[in-house]
């Protein structure tokens, strides 16, 4: 079995810490260099409900998208939620690594496993990373469609192939409109609407989209928006970082068994659509 430093290594090879944004924390949070890995779980949240899958299932190792300190701290004392999560992984010897921006931005990242799972076709970044000779690093990804089909057929399309959230996905545009090409980014997206419009495509899905940049996108351009769960588009970077890993682990004869979580970690639990009704309160309806 490998010890956990050279898997460490491999992870730094798929995704460079070097990569990442400067307001970022990724790297290993926890672990033993010289302890042994022979089982690893992917996650896209290092919450109490992952750490307890871990010890369950006997993982030496948590790979997880997001940080657990992304802002630092000054205790991981077990009576906060952060530091029990810290606390359970030390008391059962397992690790914690992160790869956070730098699998964003990476050859394949987060945004080509988001494609995949839509059955996407990758042209190219949205945002292309200068350092890449290739120009196929970046943040985002421009995609074609197999087929023409209508915003409302997309959306379908989004809600039936990524993982089942309370939100679904929330539409804004004409659900008529027809749908060629799309931008996707995985995780929190709406920053990207400049580098969306300049790309000409006809629709962008992303997630977290908030009131204002959505109604100002909306009235630049006939531009379709397609908002997701944070955690839904994210998630399928979980299988393709571990099939990554399987592959490292293949050329080396480590033997190592990755797994995904299918825990939900998405904190929304529950939507309840507006039904139309008589208004008492005076609100438009």
């Amino acid at each position: 079995m490998p010890r956990l430093s050279e898997v460490i290594a491999a992870l730094d090879a798929l995704w460079p810490p070097a990569r990442a944004e400067q307001w970022d924390a990724v790297g290993t949070v926890c672990g033993d260099p010289d302890a042994e890995v022979s089982r690893v779980l992917f996650a896209v949240d290092p919450v109490q409900e992952i750490a307890d899958e871990a010890v369950k299932l006997g993982a030496e190792l948590v790979v997880t998208h997001h940080p657990l300190y992304l802002r630092g701290t000054t205790t991981v004392a077990a009576d906060t939620f952060k530091g029990r999560v810290v606390h359970t992984l030390i008391k059962n010897d397992i690790a914690l690594h992160v790869a956070h921006t730098n699998a964003d931005t990476a050859d394949p990242g987060v945004s080509d496993a988001l494609a995949g799972a839509l059955d996407l076709r990758v042209v190219g970044p949205l945002v292309p990373d200068p350092t890449d000779p290739a120009g196929r690093r970046g943040l985002g990804r421009i995609c074609e469609l197999d087929h023409p089909e209508t915003l409302r057929a997309f959306a379908a399309r989004a809600a039936a192939r990524l993982p089942r959230t309370a939100q679904g996905i929330r539409v804004a545009g004409d659900p008529d409109a027809t749908i060629r090409t799309v931008a996707v980014s995985g995780g929190s997206g709406d920053s990207l609407f400049a580098q969306v419009r300049a790309a000409g495509v006809d629709a962008f899905l992303t997630a977290d989209l908030r009131h204002h940049p959505v109604s100002e996108a909306r009235e630049q351009s006939p531009l379709a928006l397609l908002d997701a769960a944070h955690w839904a588009t994210e998630w399928p970077w979980c299988e393709q970082a571990a099939a990554q890993l399987d592959a490292v682990s293949e050329r080396h004869g480590w033997g190592l068994r990755t797994h995904v979580s299918r825990t939900v970690t998405d904190p929304w639990t529950a939507h309840a659509p507006s039904e139309p009704s008589p208004s008492t309160s005076g609100a438009p309806n």
